[in-house]
């Protein structure tokens, strides 16, 4: 490593950071939304679209922020994407409008960015023993982030108010734009080519109808015109997406990558295991904030009560994440992949025959987290050991997609299976074990297709530009 490049160590921080602030935005939201629908005066679909809007723009950003990171600079636009970020969080801090909000929901996804520029740049920079390690622990952050959201979202929320929420965030986004410019060196890594700007748009018109129709399918009705429709026009779009790609000089996407077995079976895993986490970030809060007693589940909690149900286990996450990066020099990404999934799935069955106290769901979670961690510091690393430098950007940002799919879905089967199972006291047990089962049922599923990954060299091998 050159004398004048930034250590390793540092950058890592920076780079956490940036993560960390963009995960946070996902999840501190959700314990806000209904103080925020009555401070907004907005319907219940209305709030929605805060949700929505957020992860659509961050599933198309990302591999349109990954692509022009490899092209014209990974620290160049990961300073671009925090800056967004951090303008977006602003404007969500000051905004006294449901629609001003959803603007500023819409920027911070710009954020998206964050995951393929900062993958990219630990493959770039740091020395090749280190590369593991690095992405694995920037991988765990992803899975803390999620778990430690929702208990901050709910303190800030019964604290100083929601507005915090965003201005936490946009601290972070100014920090980490700032140390993105100033400390983090410029790779010297570049693919030339052309924005296909085409392909970004074909692409957004696909996901923009997917994810709308899976994250408004239980308030449309899963069979009706308006959500099969546009389940079915979002597929159709994809299909064309990926034809025109395949037949395109400079494409957005190399398909021919994607098709690469190890990289499709990874991004299969992840959206299995993706699906099966989110339902958990949906179903514990609910369980403990139901009232306590009656012939329905419930704890009776505060919302940030059910969210500190959580926060053990997120933190065991990144305890976990450098032994699963020391672990894929050695071994390869593959078999923690596999131990986290079988831990996720066995975790998620405990929980379905034993979430009586929160004692007990608070073992089942750290167990989870624990499984999670493993998983989430796997992927990123299977990924860019199976693709070149060059592509990083683009298949990372693509398998950021694979999982944000993965969680819509996940968290929309638990809530319609939820809705199905209420009764006059809340909700009947029987619902949270049928949601948890299903879960498991897709975490050992995950399990299954991690085998026909192919094995792959161990990263110790891979080239450095540092």
């Amino acid at each position: 490593m050159n004398e004048d490049r930034q250590s390793p160590n540092r950058t890592l921080a920076i780079l956490g950071v940036g993560t960390l602030g963009f995960v946070l935005a996902q999840t501190t939201v959700i314990p806000a939304l209904g103080e925020m629908q009555k401070e907004l005066g907005a319907s219940a679909s209305g709030i929605a679209w805060m949700v929505t809007a957020y992860l659509l723009v961050a599933s198309i950003a990302t591999p349109i922020f990954g692509k022009l990171g490899d092209m014209f600079g990974k620290e160049r636009l990961l300073a671009v994407s925090l800056a967004a970020f951090a303008v977006g969080s602003v404007v969500c801090a000051l905004s006294d409008s449901l629609g001003l909000m959803i603007v500023g929901r819409g920027l911070q996804g710009l954020g998206g960015g964050v995951f393929p520029l900062s993958f990219g740049i630990i493959r770039d920079e740091f020395p090749a023993n280190k590369v593991p390690t690095g992405i694995a622990l920037l991988g765990a952050i992803s899975a803390i982030g999620s778990g430690v959201g929702l208990p901050l979202g709910g303190v800030l929320t019964d604290g100083p108010g929601y507005h915090w929420i965003f201005w936490v965030a946009a601290i972070m986004g100014v920090l980490a734009t700032i140390t993105t410019i100033k400390f983090v060196p410029e790779s010297p890594i570049r693919t030339p080519g052309r924005v296909d700007f085409v392909g970004a748009g074909i692409l957004a018109v696909g996901l923009t109808a997917l994810l709308v129709a899976i994250s408004r399918g239980a308030s449309w009705g899963w069979g009706s015109p308006e959500t099969i429709g546009l389940i079915a026009a979002g597929l159709i779009v994809l299909i064309l997406f990926g034809v025109f790609e395949a037949r395109h000089k400079a494409p957005l996407v190399n398909m021919k990558t994607l098709a690469r077995r190890p990289v499709l079976t990874t991004n299969i895993s992840t959206l299995l295991i993706g699906s099966a986490m989110i339902a958990t970030f949906v179903l514990v809060p609910q369980l403990a904030q139901l009232p306590d007693g009656g012939e329905g589940a419930g704890f009776g909690l505060s919302a940030t009560q059910a969210g500190l149900l959580l926060a053990p286990g997120s933190l065991l996450s990144l305890l976990i994440a450098p032994f699963v990066g020391k672990a894929g020099e050695r071994f390869g990404s593959k078999p923690p992949f596999l131990v986290g999934c079988l831990i996720v799935g066995g975790a998620l069955l405990g929980m379905a025959f034993a979430h009586g106290s929160p004692a007990i769901v608070i073992v089942w979670c750290a167990l989870l987290f624990a499984g999670v961690g493993m998983a989430f510091a796997s992927i990123p690393n299977l990924i860019v050991n199976a693709v070149d430098s060059k592509e990083t950007g683009e298949a990372t940002g693509v398998n950021t997609i694979i999982r944000n799919i993965g969680s819509a879905i996940g968290a929309q089967v638990a809530g319609v299976i939820i809705a199905s199972h209420v009764i006059a006291t809340g909700v009947a047990d029987s619902g949270f074990t049928l949601a948890f089962v299903l879960s498991a049922v897709g975490a050992l599923v995950a399990a299954a297709s991690v085998l026909l990954i192919p094995g792959r060299t161990r990263a110790a091998a891979l080239p450095s530009a540092a």
